[in-house]
């Protein structure tokens, strides 16, 4: 059996994958999502991990946030962590900017979360066609949204967000990485 291992960066990641993934990935496809406290702690967890993990079947996929720093710069390094660690099949996504930019691809899934559906008319504006361009995108859905709180904000979304709406290319790109990871080759509804 194909197992898939994802090395988060933080708690709310594993909420949106918990819930998303059951939905995207086929049963016979198993996944474990391991959040760390940063992007400090997931670098120094990489070769641990990798390295001792002895599982057949594994596959590991790394997703950090870009933030504001160089998206190049840093899947380059993240990559040569897993080279060094002897697995250099690992997937690295990079997050542009955060994972609230994915939220912001999807103002539908929003509405839907706080029970607000004049957010999703929001999605029209030309400021949210591109949400990956959005480089303080946390601060944005706080606008939007003043209670979100990140961990209960992500797994409310998550209930609600869809690959197929999304406008975010770096969601997009981070589910087709998984699909091809996991050897979805069928197109899938989502």
């Amino acid at each position: 059996m194909k197992k898939l291992i994802f090395l988060l960066e933080e708690p709310s990641m594993k909420e949106l994958l918990d819930i998303l993934f059951p939905k995207v990935l086929p049963p016979e496809i198993g996944f474990q999502t391991i959040p760390h406290e940063g992007k400090q702690d997931l670098e120094k967890s990489i070769p641990r991990k990798l390295r001792a993990w002895k599982e057949p079947g594994v596959h590991f996929i790394i997703v950090r946030d870009q933030d504001n720093a160089d998206c190049i710069d840093v899947k380059n390094r993240l990559v040569e962590l897993c080279r060094e660690a002897g697995r250099k099949d690992s997937l690295v996504r990079i997050v542009c900017h955060e994972l609230e930019s994915w939220f912001l691809g999807d103002l539908v899934a929003v509405a839907h979360a706080f029970d607000d559906m004049s957010i999703a008319k929001l999605q029209g504006k030309s400021k949210y066609r591109n949400p990956d361009m959005i480089s303080n995108a946390a601060q944005e859905i706080k606008k939007i949204v003043p209670s979100y709180q990140k961990i209960q904000g992500a797994r409310s979304i998550a209930e609600h967000i869809s690959v197929e709406r999304n406008r975010s290319n770096s969601f997009f790109v981070f589910v087709e990485g998984v699909r091809k990871v996991a050897g979805i080759n069928e197109e899938v509804s989502y």
